[in-house]
């Protein structure tokens, strides 16, 4: 269980999944309570030249993974954090790039969440991810329940 408390570490975590590797995942922003993974379109390609399905899905599972984990690390909280459900809706082919980016649904709040995880050893969030297309519009989104679990 390691402390993912900078977008560097969280790069270096990421980077030692080979799926994530493969992918050539990189960090993009994080600030205003948000995080954007990206990913090049060629390793992530399928056979009519837009996204794969299972890249853009994997993109926002670890965009929102990666915004949990760095919040717990900047609250000095080690835990693993796990994917509980999940939902992605595919809107729209993409031919670029892929960006996704991760926040926490709007009616919960990252206190509540690291405080529930100090005090109880174990706490959930729901958080939300759009890839979006280089016109505009959201070519993916993504809900998911992370659980967060201390050692």
């Amino acid at each position: 269980m390691a402390l993912i408390a900078s977008p560097e570490q969280l790069l270096e975590t990421l980077l030692q999944m080979p799926p994530a590797r493969a992918m050539q995942l990189t960090v993009g922003t994080y600030g205003d309570e948000r995080l954007t993974l990206n990913a090049p379109l060629a390793p992530n390609v399928n056979d009519k030249g837009c996204a794969f399905g299972g890249s853009l899905s994997s993109v926002l599972t670890l965009s929102a993974w990666s915004l949990a984990s760095l919040k717990l690390g900047e609250a000095g909280l080690a835990a693993e954090v796990y994917v509980q459900d999940s939902t992605v809706r595919y809107l729209a082919p993409l031919f670029s790039d892929l960006q996704a980016t991760a926040w926490l649904e709007p009616e919960q709040d990252w206190a509540g969440f690291v405080e529930t995880l100090r005090t109880r050893g174990r706490a959930r969030a729901r958080l939300l991810a759009e890839v979006t297309l280089p016109e505009g519009g959201v070519a993916c989104s993504f809900e998911g329940r992370f659980v967060a679990k201390r050692g």
